[in-house]
Protein backbone atom coordinates (compact mmCIF):
# COMPACT_ATOMS: atom_id res chain seq x y z
CA UNK A 1 0.00 0.00 0.00
CA UNK A 2 1.23 3.68 -1.02
CA UNK A 3 0.60 6.78 0.29
CA UNK A 4 1.92 10.28 -0.26
CA UNK A 5 1.43 11.70 3.07
CA UNK A 6 1.13 9.78 6.58
CA UNK A 7 0.20 11.96 9.61
CA UNK A 8 0.99 9.50 12.53
CA UNK A 9 -1.67 11.11 15.01
CA UNK A 10 -4.87 12.31 15.09
CA UNK A 11 -4.42 14.89 18.02
CA UNK A 12 -4.64 18.88 16.95
CA UNK A 13 -1.11 19.04 15.70
CA UNK A 14 -1.78 15.83 13.42
CA UNK A 15 -5.28 17.61 12.49
CA UNK A 16 -3.81 21.16 11.55
CA UNK A 17 -1.14 19.35 9.25
CA UNK A 18 -3.66 17.46 7.52
CA UNK A 19 -5.44 20.19 6.35
CA UNK A 20 -2.25 22.79 6.05
CA UNK A 21 -1.09 19.17 3.33
CA UNK A 22 -4.51 19.26 1.34
CA UNK A 23 -4.66 23.07 0.98
CA UNK A 24 -1.16 22.97 -0.25
CA UNK A 25 -1.97 20.51 -2.87
CA UNK A 26 -1.05 17.06 -1.42
CA UNK A 27 -3.61 14.74 -2.75
CA UNK A 28 -3.30 11.73 -0.43
CA UNK A 29 -2.90 12.34 2.95
CA UNK A 30 -4.09 9.13 5.52
CA UNK A 31 -4.39 9.95 9.48
CA UNK A 32 -3.30 7.45 11.53
CA UNK A 33 -4.85 7.75 15.21
CA UNK A 34 -4.84 4.88 17.91
CA UNK A 35 -7.97 6.41 20.05
CA UNK A 36 -11.68 5.81 18.97
CA UNK A 37 -11.97 9.69 17.86
CA UNK A 38 -9.63 12.75 16.44
CA UNK A 39 -8.94 14.93 18.70
CA UNK A 40 -6.43 13.83 21.45
CA UNK A 41 -5.37 15.09 24.46
CA UNK A 42 -7.95 17.86 23.85
CA UNK A 43 -11.18 16.01 24.18
CA UNK A 44 -10.76 15.31 28.27
CA UNK A 45 -9.79 19.37 28.46
CA UNK A 46 -13.18 20.89 29.02
CA UNK A 47 -11.80 23.89 30.47
CA UNK A 48 -11.58 27.27 28.01
CA UNK A 49 -8.73 29.11 26.90
CA UNK A 50 -8.04 27.51 24.31
CA UNK A 51 -7.99 29.24 20.60
CA UNK A 52 -7.85 32.76 21.46
CA UNK A 53 -4.98 33.28 18.64
CA UNK A 54 -6.09 30.76 16.17
CA UNK A 55 -9.89 32.03 16.26
CA UNK A 56 -10.09 34.90 17.77
CA UNK A 57 -12.55 33.34 20.54
CA UNK A 58 -12.40 31.18 23.92
CA UNK A 59 -13.11 27.79 23.64
CA UNK A 60 -13.14 24.78 25.63
CA UNK A 61 -10.22 21.36 24.08
CA UNK A 62 -13.44 19.48 22.34
CA UNK A 63 -14.61 22.76 21.22
CA UNK A 64 -11.30 23.75 19.30
CA UNK A 65 -10.85 20.00 18.22
CA UNK A 66 -14.23 19.73 16.74
CA UNK A 67 -13.26 22.85 14.65
CA UNK A 68 -10.44 21.11 13.55
CA UNK A 69 -12.23 18.25 12.61
CA UNK A 70 -15.23 19.83 10.90
CA UNK A 71 -12.44 21.06 8.39
CA UNK A 72 -10.57 17.83 7.81
CA UNK A 73 -13.90 16.36 6.78
CA UNK A 74 -14.85 18.78 4.38
CA UNK A 75 -11.71 17.55 2.46
CA UNK A 76 -10.58 14.07 1.04
CA UNK A 77 -8.22 13.34 3.96
CA UNK A 78 -8.61 9.51 4.82
CA UNK A 79 -8.72 8.64 8.18
CA UNK A 80 -8.06 5.55 10.73
CA UNK A 81 -9.27 5.49 13.76
CA UNK A 82 -8.22 2.66 16.60
CA UNK A 83 -4.78 2.30 14.67
CA UNK A 84 -1.65 1.48 16.26
CA UNK A 85 1.26 2.34 14.46
CA UNK A 86 3.95 0.07 15.51
CA UNK A 87 6.80 1.16 13.72
CA UNK A 88 8.36 3.41 11.63
CA UNK A 89 11.58 2.79 8.91
CA UNK A 90 14.26 5.22 8.07
CA UNK A 91 12.68 4.80 4.45
CA UNK A 92 9.35 5.68 5.80
CA UNK A 93 7.46 2.29 5.69
CA UNK A 94 4.89 2.44 8.59
CA UNK A 95 3.70 -0.90 10.01
CA UNK A 96 0.41 -0.55 11.49
CA UNK A 97 -2.44 -2.51 12.79
CA UNK A 98 -5.80 -2.28 13.92
CA UNK A 99 -9.26 -4.72 14.36
CA UNK A 100 -10.94 -3.49 11.29
CA UNK A 101 -7.83 -3.57 9.06
CA UNK A 102 -5.62 -6.17 10.66
CA UNK A 103 -1.52 -5.83 10.13
CA UNK A 104 -1.07 -3.09 7.03
CA UNK A 105 2.04 -1.93 6.01
CA UNK A 106 2.39 1.46 4.11
CA UNK A 107 5.23 3.25 2.33
CA UNK A 108 4.82 6.90 2.81
CA UNK A 109 6.34 9.35 0.41
CA UNK A 110 6.64 11.49 3.55
CA UNK A 111 5.73 11.08 7.14
CA UNK A 112 4.55 13.95 9.38
CA UNK A 113 5.24 12.60 13.55
CA UNK A 114 2.38 13.69 15.65
CA UNK A 115 2.21 11.50 18.24
CA UNK A 116 1.88 14.09 21.04
CA UNK A 117 3.43 13.52 24.50
CA UNK A 118 3.44 11.52 27.62
CA UNK A 119 3.63 12.26 31.27
CA UNK A 120 6.79 11.57 33.25
CA UNK A 121 5.50 8.25 35.67
CA UNK A 122 6.20 7.95 39.72
CA UNK A 123 8.46 5.47 38.74
CA UNK A 124 10.90 8.91 37.58
CA UNK A 125 10.74 10.16 40.45
CA UNK A 126 12.03 7.56 43.14
CA UNK A 127 9.48 8.55 46.36
CA UNK A 128 9.99 6.00 49.06
CA UNK A 129 6.71 4.47 50.38
CA UNK A 130 4.88 1.71 49.29
CA UNK A 131 2.45 1.33 45.90
CA UNK A 132 -0.45 1.92 47.17
CA UNK A 133 -3.78 3.13 45.31
CA UNK A 134 -4.62 6.46 45.02
CA UNK A 135 -1.27 7.94 43.29
CA UNK A 136 -2.33 9.73 39.56
CA UNK A 137 -0.43 11.49 36.83
CA UNK A 138 -2.76 14.67 36.87
CA UNK A 139 -3.84 13.42 32.88
CA UNK A 140 -5.42 10.35 34.08
CA UNK A 141 -7.15 12.07 36.75
CA UNK A 142 -8.24 14.91 34.07
CA UNK A 143 -9.80 11.64 32.03
CA UNK A 144 -11.14 9.90 35.22
CA UNK A 145 -13.18 13.14 36.30
CA UNK A 146 -13.95 14.88 32.63
CA UNK A 147 -14.56 11.98 30.30
CA UNK A 148 -15.62 8.83 32.74
CA UNK A 149 -17.13 10.65 35.79
CA UNK A 150 -14.94 9.27 38.53
CA UNK A 151 -13.71 11.16 41.36
CA UNK A 152 -10.01 9.74 41.73
CA UNK A 153 -10.44 11.22 45.86
CA UNK A 154 -11.13 13.54 47.85
CA UNK A 155 -8.17 15.44 49.80
CA UNK A 156 -5.58 15.91 47.58
CA UNK A 157 -2.26 16.65 47.21
CA UNK A 158 -0.30 17.73 44.03
CA UNK A 159 2.94 17.26 43.29
CA UNK A 160 4.45 19.36 40.60
CA UNK A 161 3.18 22.57 39.37
CA UNK A 162 2.45 22.04 35.55
CA UNK A 163 -0.11 23.16 33.36
CA UNK A 164 -2.28 20.30 33.83
CA UNK A 165 -1.72 19.60 37.68
CA UNK A 166 -2.82 23.96 37.99
CA UNK A 167 -5.99 23.26 36.26
CA UNK A 168 -6.82 19.62 37.59
CA UNK A 169 -6.40 21.47 41.18
CA UNK A 170 -9.19 23.82 40.08
CA UNK A 171 -11.10 21.04 39.01
CA UNK A 172 -10.83 18.68 41.56
CA UNK A 173 -12.04 21.96 43.93
CA UNK A 174 -14.75 22.76 41.49
CA UNK A 175 -16.26 19.27 42.44
CA UNK A 176 -16.00 19.17 45.92
CA UNK A 177 -12.04 17.75 46.54
CA UNK A 178 -10.39 20.07 49.19
CA UNK A 179 -6.40 20.64 47.74
CA UNK A 180 -4.42 21.03 50.35
CA UNK A 181 -1.09 22.12 48.44
CA UNK A 182 0.83 22.06 44.97
CA UNK A 183 4.47 21.29 45.69
CA UNK A 184 6.57 22.34 42.97
CA UNK A 185 10.37 21.25 43.09
CA UNK A 186 12.04 23.86 41.48
CA UNK A 187 12.09 27.88 43.00
CA UNK A 188 9.17 28.67 39.80
CA UNK A 189 6.15 27.39 38.79
CA UNK A 190 6.78 25.18 35.45
CA UNK A 191 3.03 26.67 34.02
CA UNK A 192 1.21 29.56 32.78
CA UNK A 193 1.18 33.01 35.18
CA UNK A 194 -2.58 32.72 34.35
CA UNK A 195 -3.02 29.12 35.33
CA UNK A 196 -1.17 30.06 38.57
CA UNK A 197 -3.84 33.11 39.32
CA UNK A 198 -7.14 31.50 38.45
CA UNK A 199 -6.47 28.10 39.25
CA UNK A 200 -4.61 28.15 42.66
CA UNK A 201 -4.78 32.11 43.79
CA UNK A 202 -8.28 32.11 42.88
CA UNK A 203 -9.59 29.52 45.22
CA UNK A 204 -6.70 30.38 47.99
CA UNK A 205 -4.72 26.84 47.32
CA UNK A 206 -1.32 27.08 48.31
CA UNK A 207 2.08 26.74 46.29
CA UNK A 208 5.00 25.82 47.71
CA UNK A 209 8.26 26.47 45.66
CA UNK A 210 11.45 24.38 46.06
CA UNK A 211 9.25 21.75 48.27
CA UNK A 212 8.68 18.09 47.13
CA UNK A 213 7.07 14.67 48.28
CA UNK A 214 10.11 11.97 50.38
CA UNK A 215 7.24 9.91 51.41
CA UNK A 216 4.27 8.51 50.10
CA UNK A 217 2.19 7.12 53.53
CA UNK A 218 -0.41 4.36 53.07
CA UNK A 219 0.23 0.74 52.27
CA UNK A 220 -3.53 0.03 50.28
CA UNK A 221 -4.68 3.64 49.60
CA UNK A 222 -2.30 6.70 50.26
CA UNK A 223 -3.12 8.18 53.59
CA UNK A 224 -0.99 10.82 53.68
CA UNK A 225 2.94 12.58 52.27
CA UNK A 226 5.62 13.99 53.43
CA UNK A 227 6.30 17.23 51.54
CA UNK A 228 10.45 18.88 52.30
CA UNK A 229 11.73 21.87 51.49
CA UNK A 230 14.97 21.13 49.06
CA UNK A 231 18.21 23.04 48.59
CA UNK A 232 20.13 24.58 45.97
CA UNK A 233 21.40 21.06 44.22
CA UNK A 234 17.36 20.17 44.81
CA UNK A 235 17.80 17.93 47.57
CA UNK A 236 15.62 17.42 50.40
CA UNK A 237 16.94 19.63 53.85
CA UNK A 238 16.63 17.35 56.79
CA UNK A 239 14.21 19.41 59.42
CA UNK A 240 11.78 20.48 56.69
CA UNK A 241 9.27 17.79 56.79
CA UNK A 242 5.68 18.68 57.14
CA UNK A 243 2.87 15.75 57.15
CA UNK A 244 -0.63 16.44 54.98
CA UNK A 245 -3.43 13.70 55.10
CA UNK A 246 -4.62 13.05 51.66
CA UNK A 247 -6.20 10.07 49.94
CA UNK A 248 -4.76 11.12 46.76
CA UNK A 249 -1.58 11.83 45.14
CA UNK A 250 -1.38 13.76 41.83
CA UNK A 251 1.72 14.12 39.81
CA UNK A 252 2.25 17.02 37.48
CA UNK A 253 6.11 16.44 36.85
CA UNK A 254 6.91 17.16 33.89
CA UNK A 255 6.20 15.91 29.71
CA UNK A 256 8.02 13.70 27.51
CA UNK A 257 7.40 13.95 23.81
CA UNK A 258 6.29 10.46 22.27
CA UNK A 259 9.75 9.80 20.48
CA UNK A 260 9.86 5.62 20.68
CA UNK A 261 8.64 5.84 16.76
CA UNK A 262 11.13 8.33 15.63
CA UNK A 263 14.14 6.97 17.92
CA UNK A 264 12.99 3.30 15.80
CA UNK A 265 13.36 5.37 12.11
CA UNK A 266 17.01 6.98 13.16
CA UNK A 267 15.75 10.23 13.78
CA UNK A 268 18.00 12.41 15.74
CA UNK A 269 16.85 13.87 18.96
CA UNK A 270 17.97 16.80 20.87
CA UNK A 271 18.75 16.24 24.37
CA UNK A 272 17.23 19.33 25.56
CA UNK A 273 13.64 19.11 24.44
CA UNK A 274 13.36 14.82 23.78
CA UNK A 275 12.32 15.97 20.43
CA UNK A 276 13.43 14.75 16.84
CA UNK A 277 16.09 17.76 15.66
CA UNK A 278 14.38 19.65 12.84
CA UNK A 279 15.80 22.50 10.32
CA UNK A 280 13.16 25.34 8.78
CA UNK A 281 10.64 23.12 7.22
CA UNK A 282 10.16 20.88 10.36
CA UNK A 283 12.09 17.95 8.57
CA UNK A 284 13.77 15.84 10.92
CA UNK A 285 17.68 14.56 10.10
CA UNK A 286 15.09 11.30 8.26
CA UNK A 287 14.61 12.76 4.65
CA UNK A 288 10.69 12.87 4.17
CA UNK A 289 9.91 12.34 8.10
CA UNK A 290 8.69 16.08 9.50
CA UNK A 291 7.68 16.38 12.97
CA UNK A 292 5.32 18.81 14.79
CA UNK A 293 3.40 19.86 17.90
CA UNK A 294 4.42 18.32 21.68
CA UNK A 295 6.25 15.13 19.47
CA UNK A 296 8.71 17.80 18.51
CA UNK A 297 8.99 20.06 21.85
CA UNK A 298 6.20 20.42 24.78
CA UNK A 299 4.03 23.83 23.85
CA UNK A 300 2.21 25.81 26.49
CA UNK A 301 -0.46 26.86 23.78
CA UNK A 302 -2.67 24.64 21.73
CA UNK A 303 -2.19 27.29 19.40
CA UNK A 304 1.22 27.48 18.71
CA UNK A 305 0.55 23.85 18.08
CA UNK A 306 -1.57 24.10 15.31
CA UNK A 307 0.36 26.99 13.63
CA UNK A 308 3.45 24.57 13.95
CA UNK A 309 2.47 21.98 12.68
CA UNK A 310 0.74 23.66 9.97
CA UNK A 311 4.10 24.74 8.47
CA UNK A 312 4.77 21.04 8.74
CA UNK A 313 1.75 19.94 6.25
CA UNK A 314 2.65 22.41 3.78
CA UNK A 315 6.59 21.57 3.90
CA UNK A 316 5.33 17.85 3.64
CA UNK A 317 3.41 19.09 0.73
CA UNK A 318 6.09 20.74 -1.22
CA UNK A 319 8.33 18.31 -0.49
CA UNK A 320 5.69 15.46 -2.53
CA UNK A 321 5.27 18.37 -5.41
CA UNK A 322 9.48 18.32 -5.48
CA UNK A 323 9.97 15.03 -6.31
CA UNK A 324 10.76 14.19 -2.76
CA UNK A 325 14.76 14.94 -2.45
CA UNK A 326 16.79 13.10 -0.65
CA UNK A 327 18.99 15.78 0.23
CA UNK A 328 18.59 19.64 0.13
CA UNK A 329 20.96 21.78 -1.82
CA UNK A 330 21.99 25.40 0.05
CA UNK A 331 23.80 24.88 3.23
CA UNK A 332 21.84 24.94 6.82
CA UNK A 333 23.64 27.27 9.23
CA UNK A 334 23.23 26.54 12.96
CA UNK A 335 21.30 28.73 15.38
CA UNK A 336 23.16 28.50 18.65
CA UNK A 337 21.89 29.14 22.27
CA UNK A 338 23.26 31.47 25.00
CA UNK A 339 21.97 33.45 27.90
CA UNK A 340 19.73 30.85 29.23
CA UNK A 341 18.05 29.87 26.15
CA UNK A 342 17.62 25.86 26.54
CA UNK A 343 17.27 25.16 23.00
CA UNK A 344 15.60 26.89 19.52
CA UNK A 345 12.97 24.80 16.96
CA UNK A 346 14.26 25.03 14.39
CA UNK A 347 17.88 24.22 15.62
CA UNK A 348 19.37 25.11 11.79
CA UNK A 349 18.11 26.57 8.86
CA UNK A 350 18.79 26.58 4.99
CA UNK A 351 17.78 30.42 3.65
CA UNK A 352 17.29 28.70 0.21
CA UNK A 353 14.17 26.86 1.61
CA UNK A 354 12.89 29.10 4.42
CA UNK A 355 9.70 31.37 3.74
CA UNK A 356 10.62 35.66 4.22
CA UNK A 357 9.79 35.25 7.64
CA UNK A 358 10.12 32.12 10.09
CA UNK A 359 9.68 32.40 13.63
CA UNK A 360 11.78 30.53 15.89
CA UNK A 361 10.49 29.44 19.46
CA UNK A 362 12.66 28.85 22.46
CA UNK A 363 12.51 28.17 26.36
CA UNK A 364 14.24 29.62 29.07
CA UNK A 365 15.87 27.59 31.97
CA UNK A 366 15.17 30.06 34.70
CA UNK A 367 12.79 32.98 35.28
CA UNK A 368 14.40 36.57 33.58
CA UNK A 369 13.29 39.73 35.03
CA UNK A 370 13.82 43.49 32.52
CA UNK A 371 16.31 41.22 30.38
CA UNK A 372 16.86 41.36 26.25
CA UNK A 373 16.25 39.15 24.14
CA UNK A 374 19.06 39.34 21.49
CA UNK A 375 19.58 37.46 18.04
CA UNK A 376 23.34 37.48 16.17
CA UNK A 377 24.26 36.70 12.96
CA UNK A 378 27.81 35.79 13.43
CA UNK A 379 29.25 38.77 15.39
CA UNK A 380 26.20 41.34 14.26
CA UNK A 381 23.76 42.07 16.13
CA UNK A 382 20.08 42.04 14.26
CA UNK A 383 17.60 42.00 17.17
CA UNK A 384 17.41 43.54 20.30
CA UNK A 385 13.86 43.76 22.40
CA UNK A 386 13.05 43.86 25.96
CA UNK A 387 11.20 41.22 27.85
CA UNK A 388 9.99 42.12 31.32
CA UNK A 389 9.48 38.95 32.31
CA UNK A 390 10.72 35.43 30.37
CA UNK A 391 9.79 31.95 32.66
CA UNK A 392 10.56 28.51 31.25
CA UNK A 393 7.00 27.87 32.09
CA UNK A 394 6.14 30.01 28.70
CA UNK A 395 7.31 29.67 25.67
CA UNK A 396 9.29 32.65 23.71
CA UNK A 397 9.96 33.40 20.25
CA UNK A 398 11.79 35.97 17.82
CA UNK A 399 11.46 36.02 14.05
CA UNK A 400 13.90 35.86 11.76
CA UNK A 401 14.06 37.52 8.09
CA UNK A 402 14.99 35.69 4.99
CA UNK A 403 16.81 38.57 3.55
CA UNK A 404 19.19 39.01 6.19
CA UNK A 405 20.38 35.45 5.11
CA UNK A 406 20.49 35.21 1.84
CA UNK A 407 23.68 34.97 0.11
CA UNK A 408 25.27 36.67 3.34
CA UNK A 409 27.78 33.59 4.02
CA UNK A 410 26.46 33.47 7.94
CA UNK A 411 27.73 30.52 9.60
CA UNK A 412 26.09 31.08 12.93
CA UNK A 413 22.64 32.40 14.48
CA UNK A 414 22.91 32.85 18.22
CA UNK A 415 19.72 33.52 20.26
CA UNK A 416 20.33 34.36 24.01
CA UNK A 417 19.68 36.47 26.69
CA UNK A 418 21.20 39.96 27.35
CA UNK A 419 21.08 42.00 30.67
CA UNK A 420 21.57 45.21 28.16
Amino acid sequence: MKREIVIIGGGPAGLAAALAAKEAGAKDVLILERDVRLGGILNQCIHNGFGLHTFKEELTGPEYAARFEEKVAQTDAEVWLSTMVLSLSKDRVVTAVSREKGLVTIEAGAVILAMGCRERSRGALNIPGFRPAGVYSAGTAQRLVNMEGQMPGHEVVILGSGDIGLIMARRMTLEGAKVKVVAELQPYSGGLKRNIVQCLDDYGIPLRLSHTVTEIRGKDRVTGVVISEVDGNLQPIPGTEEYYSCDTLMLSVGLIPENELSSGAGVELSRATNGPTVNERLMTSVPGVFACGNVLHVHDLVDYVSEEAAAAGRAAAEYIAAGRPEKAEGDEIPIAVGGGVRYTVPSAVDPAYMPETLTVRFRVGNIYKNVYTSVYLDGERVLHRKKQVMAPGEMEQVVLKRADLLGKNVGKITVTTEED
